[in-house]
């Protein structure tokens, strides 16, 4: 092993070291001294670090901190509300559309012999039809901006007479576009998955279905997986255009609080940080399900413990004796 790494990487040695270690400290001091002239001087002249602008957010005496912090608990809560509902529709109907798409590939190149030429020719008409429609569905969706999705949900919902919550149309407009991404996704994983798994599956006399859903969707969870935390990522960034049809999630409540206490620098400063906290617990979540899933699949592979030699003697000289 210490032979393969010293051909595929060089160790530094003591002269390389010092000098990655002095460019290391060099470079973090003029960060430090960048972020204190261009950064921290211009905002402290003009008093953003003063406790007028930062009391109603840290300051726990401060007359207004019980009251701002109560809003912005409600629209964390609104947040993570449509983004857990956003992200398991998405998953679920990405997961139907990919699996609808790769059957209908499948379908498409299937030649239905055994049947009269005209049905036949009529299941290759509906299965090329089908396949057809999905793609256009996929594409139109997937190139439209989210913001326009939301937005033509909500406008487009209550001209049939079906009028929810905003939480609803939020979540309906989100579901749209990363239900499509998400299926691009699983569908890709599972067409790089290699061939002969597939015939391998059609061998033991698996039909289509069977074979995507027992073996080639779960391989492209796993494979997939880091693409997929991103994009449930996305979803809980999204959440915040929530603002164009008035749903008080976080974003929407911090302009509020703006247009009261005129500290839009704190406000979204904090509104930042809760966001790179929630998207780093949803990260680590996403990881330890996937350090889960890899250690099942380990134990599942490892064969059963043998006895040893002395003890299967010692079992089968009982057994003789009796």
């Amino acid at each position: 092993m210490s032979q393969q790494t010293s051909v595929l990487y060089d160790v530094p040695g003591p002269r390389q070291r010092r000098i990655t270690l002095i460019s290391s400290v060099v470079a973090t001091v003029l960060l430090a001294v960048g972020a204190y002239f261009l950064i921290y001087r211009p905002l402290d002249d003009k008093g953003q670090f003063s406790m007028e602008l930062w009391g109603p957010l840290v300051d726990p005496s401060n007359e207004n901190f019980s009251q701002v912090w109560d809003r912005i608990g409600l629209g964390l809560k609104n947040t993570l509300t449509a983004a857990a509902l956003a992200i398991v529709a998405s998953l679920v109907v990405g997961t139907l559309l990919a699996v609808l798409r790769i059957q209908l590939k499948s379908l498409t190149r299937r030649r239905f012999t055994g049947m009269a030429t005209p049905v036949a020719y009529l299941l290759r008409g509906l299965s090329v039809t089908l396949s057809a429609v999905t793609r256009v569905c996929v594409e139109v969706f997937r190139g439209l901006p989210v913001v326009l999705t939301i937005f033509f949900v909500a406008r487009g919902f209550p001209e049939f007479g079906i009028s929810f919550d905003t939480l609803w149309y939020l979540v309906i407009g989100l579901t749209v576009y990363n239900s499509v991404v998400i299926a691009e996704i699983l569908r890709s994983g599972m067409e790089g998955l290699p061939g002969g798994q597939a015939e391998a599956a059609a061998a033991i006399g698996l039909s289509p279905a069977q074979t995507t859903r027992m073996i080639l969707l779960p391989q492209a969870f796993r494979i997939m997986l880091p693409a997929l935390i991103s994009q449930l990522v996305v979803v809980l960034k999204d959440t915040s255009l929530g603002f164009i049809i008035s749903y008080e999630e976080t974003l929407n409540i911090g302009k509020q609080i703006i247009g009261v206490l005129d500290n839009p620098i704190q406000v979204y400063v904090v509104i930042a940080a809760l966001f790179i906290l929630a998207n780093y617990s949803l990260s680590k979540l996403a990881q330890f399900v996937q350090r889960r899933l890899s250690r099942g699949r380990k134990s599942a592979g490892t064969p059963a413990p043998q006895a040893p030699p002395t003890v299967l003697a010692s079992q089968a000289e009982g057994t003789g004796g009796n």
